[in-house]
């Protein structure tokens, strides 16, 4: 597997993971605003919307640099890759999922050949 393929499957690592987190967000957000309205208590339904307003929309945000980030690397762009690299410590810590994926990620972004591929050096140098 060339340094190329793997970029591209941690770019669709990084999107895949976030568009679930996102999902996640909205089941989130549906649940407990569902729940509020399921109770027909008007002060629980106006607590539940802020709530799962806030719960989400906290999710959500986790989801955008992620993204955005593999977007970046599906156009090789060098702030992507770094951005990348910072996300992927932050995987770590999401046992084991995140961990494998973190690792991985961090593998090939780190390689000499994965920064020649994104133009951060000159690729005559050893």
């Amino acid at each position: 597997m060339s340094m190329k393929d793997h970029v591209k499957l941690v770019a669709a690592l990084r999107i895949g993971m976030s568009v679930l987190i996102l999902v996640g967000a909205a089941l989130v957000f549906l649940g407990v605003v569902g729940g509020g309205l399921l109770s027909g208590d008007r002060e629980a339904i106006r607590i539940t919307g802020v709530v799962g307003t806030i719960v989400a929309g906290v999710l959500a945000l986790f989801c955008v640099p992620g993204i955005v980030a593999g977007i970046g690397l599906l156009r090789r762009q060098n702030w992507a890759r770094i951005l990348s690299l910072v996300l992927s410590i932050f995987d770590l810590l999401l046992f084991p999922i995140g961990t494998i994926t973190g690792v991985y990620s961090i593998w090939v972004l780190a390689q000499r050949e994965t920064e020649i591929l994104f133009g951060c050096c000159a690729s005559s140098q050893t």
